[in-house]
């Protein structure tokens, strides 16, 4: 096995973040903020390797052993559900997975929620706890038009500051679970690199709390 550490980056604005506070952190990867159109980045002086990936499929390296460490948001752990270690909530990403509806809306227990969402599992296990009958509408995106379409009754999805709901004459109704980017560790490498992946780990908890303080 490999000494190196390989470090799954979700792609994007929060990917961005993620590897200032690595930077921060002292795990820095000069080549990296290089421009150009490479995906794998080494500093083999400090034995790291990163690579950026697609968000949600961030757990899905780090659950397969491709990676050691990644970032993924909870939602992602929530909905997949990854055979995974969860180290540290390093509080960046934040937002809420909600339930949204038209304006005015009441329920009517009588007949089943039409639900429309990308989020299957974490609205199914939400709902179910209700003992709510409920029709999933799975879509991937625009999920806001279903109920201004009359397709469903209400959406389950995230919910960052709740302007795009508002344009769009909704609301959100209830709130499931808060979201915000997690650390994860592959559970068998972990044994192995358990003490380079602890060190990481510490040192990012102590930049997510400057972080927090306004560093």
């Amino acid at each position: 096995m490999s000494s190196m550490i390989d470090i799954a980056l979700p792609k994007g604005r929060l990917g961005e973040t993620v590897y200032d506070m690595f930077e921060h952190a002292g795990f820095d990867c000069p080549a990296l903020r290089e421009p150009g159109r490479k995906l794998i980045f080494e500093n083999r002086e400090k034995g790291l390797r990163f690579f950026w990936v697609k968000p949600s499929d961030v757990a899905i390296y780090v659950e397969r052993g491709a990676a050691d460490v990644g970032v993924a948001g909870k939602d992602i752990l929530l909905e997949y559900a990854p055979d995974i270690y969860e180290l540290l909530d390093l509080g960046i990403g934040r937002c809420r997975m909600a339930v949204a509806a038209k304006k005015g809306f009441r329920d009517d227990t009588e007949r089943t929620l039409r639900v429309a969402t990308k989020f299957a599992n974490i609205a199914k296990e939400h709902y179910g706890k209700k003992c709510r009958d409920i029709d999933i509408i799975h879509l991937n995106g625009s999920i806001e038009l279903a109920p201004i379409l009359g397709l469903s009754d209400v959406i389950v999805d995230i919910v960052e500051t709740g302007k795009t709901l508002a344009e769009n004459d909704l609301e959100p109704i209830e709130t499931i679970v808060p979201i915000s980017a997690r650390l994860i560790a592959n559970k068998a490498n972990f044994k192995f690199k358990s003490e380079k992946i602890e060190r990481i780990c510490r040192g990012l908890a102590a930049v997510s709390a400057e972080f927090r303080r306004g560093r």
